[in-house]
């Protein structure tokens, strides 16, 4: 069985697991890359249509490969492939794993595929429920553009991927790892530079001075 995910970045690495009292722990991972932010989507067009073409493509292949021995979710963002869900073997994890680099244009694969048996329907309920309460968070919380990071549970871990700064993968990581029911936060970021601070508004010239005439001698 295969899920497609729309696409909305990923990164290069899994990485370590912080432990928040009373909150998620967060997995990191991430890479830095140039670029400026545009309105909505930080990607060009090409690349946005790339990222169909790859979703499309690895999920045409993994699920002729799987069939039911898994569960598959592909994600591409700028041309980065995240995998997520269940195989019942190593070797079919690895196998769809090469599957998804084999597409055309795939930067990376990260493959964070669990072995095991396939998760419950009501699990991906659950994660669907996780991932409408966070992005409404994104919205509600309003400390960045919700349409720039990309929200995808599975088995109530939470991915975020995007084109983002510094802050705004903080400020998502926060917001994520403190809705109820979520386990852990993985960041699959790739990082852009900070813009540039706003310009100080010009400031007005001060008036020129005014003289009061010396009242005539007689």
């Amino acid at each position: 069985m295969i899920r497609l995910a729309h696409a909305a970045v990923l990164t290069l690495v899994l990485a370590a697991s912080l432990l928040v009292s009373g909150c998620a722990p967060v997995v990191v991972g991430a890479a830095a890359v140039g670029g400026t932010a545009v309105a909505v989507d930080r990607r060009t067009a090409d690349t946005q249509l790339a990222d169909e073409r790859i979703e499309f493509t690895a999920s045409k292949w993994i699920g002729e490969k799987i069939l039911e021995q898994g569960h598959v979710n592909i994600v591409s963002y700028n041309k980065m492939v995240l995998l997520t869900g269940e195989t019942t073997t190593e070797a079919l994890k690895q196998e769809v794993g090469k599957l998804a680099a084999g597409a055309a244009g795939v930067r990376d694969v990260v493959n964070d595929i669990t072995i095991g048996p396939l998760a419950p329907l009501s699990s991906r309920s659950n994660d669907a429920y996780l991932t409408s309460v966070v992005k409404t968070r994104f919205v509600g919380e309003q400390k960045f553009n919700p349409l720039h990071v990309k929200v995808v549970t599975e088995n109530g871990v939470v991915y975020l991927l995007g084109l983002v700064t510094r802050k705004e993968a903080d400020d998502a990581t926060n917001i994520a790892r403190h809705v109820g029911g979520v386990k852990r936060v993985v960041r699959v970021f790739e990082y852009i530079p900070d813009p540039p601070p706003a310009a100080a508004p010009a400031s007005k010239p001060a008036p020129a001075p005014t003289s009061t005439p010396a009242p005539a001698k007689n």
